[in-house]
């Protein structure tokens, strides 16, 4: 492919819009820094650069590139999850879902990161099941998270489990719910889903109590699928203690 495919705009200089170039192959900065003998100011002016680049891969790999030095912003996240490109604004979502597993003190990032990831619940599929994965990494009671937002969050995962026309995404969202100890109803409406769903479901029963949950949990040691039937039985063995 001609080298003008791969000028970065606008451009950078030098070294920089050398490793900015060769993003689109290679998204490990940190690799490419080190063979390079660049300074890492230089391979952070690189991936910026590249964040701005025509070619959707050049730009989702300098979300990777901004994530491995560790400089990825909120406010980079937040424009990368309006790109014209899906597979920019996944690998946004991606990089937003890793931040959060890492954990954050600082609440106002925290809740930036939370609401970037419950609007990208509405994007297309290949987007949104990795938002509705990213909120689940908050797990219960993030410390972080304000009470609002923690309600919106539920709330939205709660209707993607419930009526989203892709059942990985249902999936997504049934699982989330269960990591974050939220949306008990949905969970168990969850178990009348098909075999992919419900097998997520019995898993994400195991915080929630009640007689209709050990109910649920009973018929589906009778599901005609068999890795149903096994997930009910590892959760029978933990609520009795077993190994």
């Amino acid at each position: 492919m001609a080298q003008k495919d791969f000028e970065a705009s606008p451009p950078a200089t030098g070294g920089a819009r050398d490793l900015a170039a060769d993003l689109v192959t290679n998204a490990a900065i940190a690799v490419r820094t080190i063979e390079k003998g660049l300074e890492f100011a230089q391979a952070e002016a690189a991936a910026n650069a590249a964040l701005a680049h025509r070619h959707p891969d050049v730009r989702s790999a300098a979300i990777s590139a901004l994530a491995t030095l560790g400089v990825l912003s909120c406010d980079d996240l937040e424009v990368a999850v309006g790109d014209e490109a899906p597979v920019v604004r996944r690998r946004a979502v991606e990089a937003t879902a890793d931040l959060v597993q890492h954990g954050s003190t600082d609440s106002s990032q925290a809740e930036r990161w939370a609401r970037l990831l419950i609007t990208s619940l509405g994007d297309e599929s290949v987007v949104a099941e990795v938002a509705a994965f990213g909120l689940g990494e908050f797990g219960p009671a993030p410390p972080h998270l304000s009470p609002p937002v923690l309600t919106d969050a539920a709330a939205a995962l709660e209707a993607m489990a419930a009526g989203h026309k892709d059942a990985l995404c249902r999936e997504s969202a049934v699982a989330a719910l269960g990591a974050l100890h939220s949306g008990r109803s949905t969970v168990l409406a969850a178990m009348n889903d098909k075999a992919t769903v419900r097998r997520r479901a019995v898993l994400a029963l195991s915080p929630f109590d009640g007689q209709d949950v050990d109910a649920a949990i009973k018929a589906a040691l009778n599901d005609r699928d068999w890795q149903v039937r096994q997930a009910a039985e590892d959760q029978v063995a933990a609520r009795n203690g077993e190994s």
